[in-house]
């Protein structure tokens, strides 16, 4: 993994990215149901196997996409250099994000405000009063969602990009031919920890904080993308699988009984270790199951990749529309659940299989690589 004149792909990187897609979309479905903070919620509130389940994901999916976001920008600097890897960078998700931005936000924005009575009349009253202020926490003032919503993770990666690209190049030959090991494994959760007990609060997104997201990211690259680590994952693989079954009922326990600790205290501190702890074992044992699991490929897998950006793009801004139409309505949450999940579902695959993929312009803003029309009939997909 280290030989930079040697590519080797593995699949089980691949498949872990597309089911992580998958199950942002399903832990976004799960936010209109549950108690927490969101956009639009449903009229009645799931306080148990949905909210479990909200929980069980909330804490880890977003640290596993940096983790594999940096173990994706090692492979690209492998193939490409640092002006072409920006490029495809500012590509593949700065159009996203300005779609995002532009067109998907604005929606979601103004469904947001009529759901809480900030705004009354119809969406086209609405859009000339996006671009007041900005959104800068839901049931604020400000409407113009400069990071697209559910798209911050795109705006983060490309930051996160841009900044850390000098590092990366200039600090890589210290760092590629040190073998990961028991050491790496105990010492490298201390700075994540101290991140969350310091600066956590700094751009909270998604639970963590934008400077834990960056040390993920960084370790992906160091760290995660070699084969050293890949090698011990499959020795310490079913001891991290026990620690996050311990850590996550714990982590239940805590929540369900206790809530979140919103003030510095002992018992802060204790479930912020719980936290890191659980984040981290977690991260093993979905690369330990990837890899003895998924490292193969097929065609669903060649579908799915190419699926999983414009999938990303367009889930959120669907539930909501979906939503905004059924969150009043008189049924029980499982008959939502059952009409909404399967219904946002194939509306993106409608939208993608039949529309997207076959427009090159449309492909370039949903992140994809145009293609020749021929492909396009053949069905040939490009390289992810």
């Amino acid at each position: 993994m280290e030989n930079k004149n040697r590519y080797v792909r593995y699949y089980d990187l691949d498949w872990i990215r597309v089911l992580a897609m998958l199950m942002v979309f399903l832990y976004h479905c799960s936010m209109f149901f549950n108690s927490f903070e969101w956009h639009i919620k449903n009229n009645i509130i799931n306080h148990s196997y949905i909210e479990i389940f909200s929980l069980l994901v909330g804490n880890w999916i977003m640290p596993l996409f940096f983790v594999i976001s940096g173990i994706s920008t090692y492979h690209a600097l492998n193939k490409r250099n640092s002006q072409s890897f920006m490029q495809e960078r500012f590509l593949r998700l700065g159009l996203p994000l300005l779609l995002g931005i532009f067109l998907l936000s604005p929606p979601q924005v103004y469904i947001e405000r009529v759901t809480n009575n900030q705004f009354d009349g119809s969406f086209l009253k609405f859009f000339p009063h996006y671009f007041d202020g900005l959104y800068l926490e839901m049931g604020g003032t400000g409407n113009f969602a400069f990071f697209g919503h559910h798209l911050w993770y795109l705006l983060m990666l490309l930051l996160f990009s841009v900044v850390t690209l000098p590092f990366f190049i200039k600090l890589r030959k210290k760092v590629e031919h040190r073998i990961f090991g028991a050491f790496h494994y105990f010492f490298l959760p201390i700075p994540l920890l101290a991140v969350a007990l310091t600066v956590n609060t700094i751009v909270n997104l998604a639970s963590w904080g934008i400077i834990f997201y960056l040390l993920l990211y960084v370790y992906g690259y160091f760290f995660f993308a070699k084969e050293s680590l890949r090698e011990f994952v499959r020795r310490i693989g079913v001891l991290s699988g026990c620690l996050s079954g311990i850590t996550t009922v714990g982590y239940l326990i805590w929540v369900m009984y206790n809530g979140f600790p919103m003030n510095v205290s002992l018992n802060w501190v204790l479930f912020m270790i719980l936290r890191v702890v659980l984040v981290w074992n977690v991260l093993f044992f979905i690369l330990y199951l990837g890899d003895k699991y998924l490292n193969f490929s097929n065609g669903t897998l060649k579908y799915t990749s190419q699926a999983s950006m414009p999938f990303y793009v367009l889930h959120q801004p669907i539930i909501i529309i979906l939503g905004f139409f059924i969150y009043n309505l008189n049924w029980a949450v499982p008959i939502k659940v059952v009409f909404l999940v399967p219904l946002i579902f194939l509306i993106i695959m409608f939208l993608y299989h039949f529309i997207i993929r076959k427009v090159n312009l449309l492909r370039v803003l949903f992140g994809l690589k145009s293609v020749k029309k021929n492909e396009i009939s053949s069905g040939i997909q490009p390289p992810v």
